[in-house]
């Protein structure tokens, strides 16, 4: 499968935090035919196995999405909503969105009309309270449908910019399972040695809970996790952002300096762009959990550059996320045992 159509569908398929099994069920599918076995684990981690006789070498990228929770039925229909990761209330008026009930519904959200603020109302932004989905239904035909606690989809939009740009909802942190389905294609002409794992992880937007589940199950020797960090865009600040044409490698207290190394030299030999980016302290990604699970593993975190990150538009290069598989693959493909010693000493 060619990488976009894998996006094209990966990022479509709902997967809110802690109901990830259809999006598990694609990837682990589409994993099969480049690893000699694939399991989902009780959490809904997806694992892919590439076996070898060297260390053992685990990637992660986490495939959960943010979304919304059904919290009260109106006396009209009206769903009111909590979240579930960090949603941004002020993207989500005029939003198309799926209420994942006993069937599928669309629905709108809205909210009170600007003509029936109040003046003082008017300067403030809307606060998720304020919103509500709208599927056209009155109060019994929604109560037969839906219940609180039923989740919604935010809206779902895959489109091509100019210059090999994409815009999607959850391109945070599909794209870097993305990234690791072309990583282990191109691993089909090369002849790793170490003991390679390829893990969706579940749960990461509220707590990097599948990252800490999958390392306890693989126990590898060391990892390289992947997400996304802030490309630039008017007015974000430079210490902040990334370019978005390149990958980056982050590098903090939480990250292992051997592993950051040998990625920034294979980087380097085969021409592969990386920035740097300074995490001062905890990462927020599957990186934290994986460095201090099952006795501590030496990590390194692997970034995509991301416009809008949280939106429904985050915005990425495929360029970039091509770049990055590349080495990804040369990465995991001279990855053996003799790194083990430098990483300990």
């Amino acid at each position: 499968m060619l990488i976009e159509q894998f996006l094209r569908e990966v990022t479509a398929i709902p997967g809110l935090t802690g109901s990830e099994q259809e999006v598990a069920r694609y990837i682990a599918d589409a994993f099969a035919p480049y690893a000699d076995e694939v399991r989902i684990d009780s959490v809904q981690s997806v694992i892919a196995r590439i076996r070898g006789d060297g260390p053992k070498v685990m990637f992660a990228a986490h495939l959960d999405e943010i979304g919304l929770m059904v919290s009260a039925i109106e006396e009209d229909g009206a769903l009111r909503l909590g979240n579930v990761g960090g949603v941004d209330p002020r993207i989500l008026p005029g939003m198309v969105v799926t209420v994942l009930g006993r069937q599928k519904l669309k629905g709108v959200i809205g909210a009170k009309a600007i003509h029936l603020l109040s003046p003082e109302d008017r300067q403030k932004n809307y606060k998720r309270e304020d919103l509500y989905v709208d599927l056209g239904l009155p109060y019994d035909a929604v109560a037969e449908n839906v219940h609180v606690g039923d989740l919604v989809q935010l809206e779902q939009r895959f489109v091509e910019l100019k210059n090999k740009r994409f815009a999607t909802k959850t391109a945070d942190d599909r794209a870097c399972v993305a990234i690791m389905y072309r990583a282990m294609q191109l691993l089909k002409g090369m002849r790793p040695t170490a003991d390679l794992y390829f893990v969706a992880t579940c749960q990461e937007e509220i707590g990097c809970y599948g990252a800490v589940t999958a390392t306890y199950g693989v126990k590898p020797d060391f990892a390289v996790a992947l997400d996304v960090c802030h490309a630039q865009t008017p007015d974000a600040p430079r210490s902040r952002t990334q370019e978005l044409t390149s990958a980056a490698l982050a590098m903090g207290p939480y990250l292992h300096p051997v592993v950051r190394k040998k990625m920034a030299d294979i980087a380097e030999r085969i021409n592969v762009t990386v920035q740097t980016d300074l995490t001062r302290g905890s990462t927020s990604t599957d990186a934290d959990e994986i460095a201090v699970s099952s006795g501590g593993v030496p990590t390194a975190l692997l970034e995509l550059p991301l416009k809008y990150m949280h939106t429904t538009v985050e915005t990425f290069d495929l360029r970039t996320l091509e770049e990055t598989a590349r080495l990804l693959a040369q990465f995991a493909a001279e990855a053996d045992a003799s790194w083990e010693d430098e990483l300990w000493t």
